[in-house]
């Protein structure tokens, strides 16, 4: 796992410099909805990534939002984030990094969070898809702050080599909660309820732009929260792990749509009282789409 480590963080400095590299140069869209931007740097960044991962291990596949790039079915899998952040990259703003994760094919553990009602199935429950993996190292990379963030299950989290812990606060009017908003239409909805609710009652609400930071600003006591729906398993995997192993709990639910989920990320003592204001408009989703 260390080896492994060190490979990811050698991948994650590459694209981080890349990344430096063309920051403030004119960005080439790849493509664009409503929401969300995808550059031609992104791809770029991937490529990097893969070449440097499938070098030293061939036989382990790697997923992303591009799909998969080897055996589906692999015992161990990387998943990549390249840019996260991409719509704060592309509009000048220096708060997005590189994102990567190994996960070991494990199908008496899984995530924790590994069933789901399918949407329009009623009372249904089928497996998630990532049900058989489970993270176990996880790296993430801001290259305009120069913060490295790694962790392998069972140790601790670190930032640039130093041991990062979780706050301690308990109340929630002492919080600050990072907010997260999906691409998806129906995401947005669902989430701006929460927003309102929240912002009553935590001291700040933070709206970044990079999932991958938002769980390692909570793994290392900057925030104490980090809430949004629709995201999308190459944002949280590796800033999930980090959080878990700074102390923090990694709460995140499966949604219907290919590797989705609803997190809830916390410092391990606000669960309850985030679950009381978010549990209305999980509830109200799941109305509208049964």
């Amino acid at each position: 796992m260390k080896q492994a480590q060190d490979l990811a963080v050698q991948a994650a400095r590459a694209a981080g410099a890349l990344m430096r590299r063309h920051f403030l140069s004119p960005k080439k869209i790849h493509s664009a909805t409503r929401h969300d931007i995808k550059l031609e740097l992104d791809v770029r960044c991937q490529k990097l990534i893969e070449r440097t991962l499938r070098a030293a291990y061939p036989h382990i596949a790697v997923l992303g939002e591009e799909g998969v790039l080897g055996n589906p079915g692999a015992g161990h899998r990387w998943v990549v984030d390249p840019i996260d952040g991409t719509v704060n990259f592309a509009y000048g703003i220096p708060h997005a990094c590189v994102s990567i994760a190994l996960q070991a094919r494990n199908a008496g553990a899984g995530m924790r969070s590994s069933i789901f009602k399918a949407q329009g199935s009623g009372s249904k429950v089928q497996a998630h898809p990532d049900a058989a993996y489970e993270t176990v190292v996880g790296v993430v990379y801001d290259p305009f702050c120069d913060e490295l963030w790694t962790a392998i299950r069972g140790g601790r989290a670190y930032l640039n080599r130093r041991v990062v812990r979780v706050s301690a606060r308990n109340r929630l009017s002492e919080a600050i909660a990072s907010v997260g908003f999906a691409k998806e239409t129906a995401t947005l909805r669902s989430m701006l309820p929460v927003l309102n609710r929240l912002v009553h009652r935590v001291r700040k609400v933070r709206i970044m732009g990079a999932a991958a930071l938002a769980l390692t600003y909570v793994a290392s006591g900057r925030m104490e929260a980090y809430i949004e729906s629709g995201i999308r398993l190459w944002d949280i995997a590796a800033g999930g792990l980090i959080l878990e192993c700074a102390g923090g709990d990694f709460w995140h639910e499966p949604l219907a749509g290919a590797h989705t989920y609803r997190v809830m990320a916390n410092n391990g003592r606000l669960r309850r009282q985030l679950g009381e204001l978010i549990e209305p408009s999980a509830k109200a989703a799941r109305s509208r789409s049964s």
